[in-house]
């Protein structure tokens, strides 16, 4: 029986506790090391009780396809930090996988930070996702803040650990399409550069369905003298719906003519094509990639596991072990 998270509404737990398999771990100094990509998963913390166990089905799907780790979202301003927390924790207790969570400094001061970082450390987590991160929605209160980039929050991550004997790998955000607060692209590989220098381990990129444009961007960051790991942020389109979102979440972001035609052919209504055709391309934006040899792919999964798991099929694997540079095996 697998094994249910629980809530603050006391969600009924089984007494028979975890049956998720506890066979992989990997080292966050681990990333790129051996050649091999890594593969990973994108949660966010659910607001209600039967998101957490739709969540509970969906992480019983993903965690045979052994992933190197999953990252948890943070809310703008810090809006979820308790379901962050609390959904980070039970990783860790309750299954085999890595939790890497998000962290945003926009509207953090240094102590807040600080005992997030504590609670983080005395979890077991050995890594963060630093992100400057949104501000507050329009209307909400606005809170100052000790940090103005994600560099210093990088740099401040760096110094807790010095602090505290505890090291955090850190993970920050790239850009291959642009930032829409830095049209000027040398001024936003320079921010890059920034967090690079403040102590950055691996960059996970936004999400993106243009690989001539992640590939030109990668050779950038390498001109620029970033070598650190690149790992890929892919996201599959399931509805039209869908389309117009994550436009608007991630702005700047290019809807190739042939994906807009291949859109366009589906009928009104017919979501079930537009599924398929988001498979397909994401499916092959993988398999560019990884014949590329990416240091590493990261699925943002909206909670869900069906499009995950049919990429990783299309691909021919049941897990990410699979996913080899020299052609590797299917089991």
């Amino acid at each position: 029986m697998r094994a249910r998270w629980h809530t603050p509404e006391s969600i009924e737990q089984s007494d028979k506790g975890p049956s998720f398999p506890t066979h992989y771990t990997l080292n966050m100094s681990d990333i790129g090391a051996d050649g091999s990509p890594t593969i990973s998963f994108e949660f966010f913390p659910p607001a209600t009780p039967a998101g957490w166990l739709a969540l509970d089905r969906r992480i019983g799907e993903l965690v045979p396809l052994e992933p190197s780790f999953v990252s948890v979202t943070y809310g703008a301003a810090g809006t979820t930090r308790d379901r962050t927390h609390d959904l980070v924790e039970r990783l860790i207790k309750d299954t085999s996988l890595r939790p890497v969570p998000h962290l945003t400094c926009a509207g953090h001061r240094r102590d807040e930070i600080d005992r997030i970082l504590e609670r983080y450390a005395a979890a077991g987590v050995d890594a963060i996702l630093a992100l400057r991160g949104d501000p507050p929605a329009k209307g909400a209160e606005v809170t100052e803040g000790d940090f103005n980039f994600a560099a210093d929050l990088v740099a401040h991550i760096q110094s807790f650990g010095e602090r505290h004997g505890h090291q955090f790998k850190i993970g920050v955000a790239g850009f291959p399409e642009g930032h829409p607060d830095t049209p000027n692209t040398l001024e936003c590989m320079d921010h890059l550069q920034a967090k690079v220098d403040s102590g950055a381990d691996w960059i996970c990129t936004q999400l993106f369905f243009d690989n001539h444009a992640f590939h030109d961007w990668k050779d950038r960051c390498r001109l620029t003298g970033i070598e650190i790991p690149i790992i890929a942020g892919i996201m599959p389109i399931s509805t039209r719906k869908s389309v117009r979102r994550m436009a608007q979440l991630a702005a700047g972001t290019v809807f190739p003519a042939s994906l807009q035609r291949s859109l366009a052919r589906a009928a009104d209504g017919d979501d079930e094509s537009i599924t398929e055709i988001g498979i397909h391309w994401a499916t092959e934006q993988c398999r560019d990639l990884l014949d590329h040899q990416v240091d590493g792919i990261h699925f943002y999964t909206l909670n869900k596991s069906d499009a995950t798991l049919r990429i990783h099929r299309n691909l021919g694997v049941r897990s990410a072990r699979g996913l080899q540079r020299d052609g590797g095996n299917s089991d």
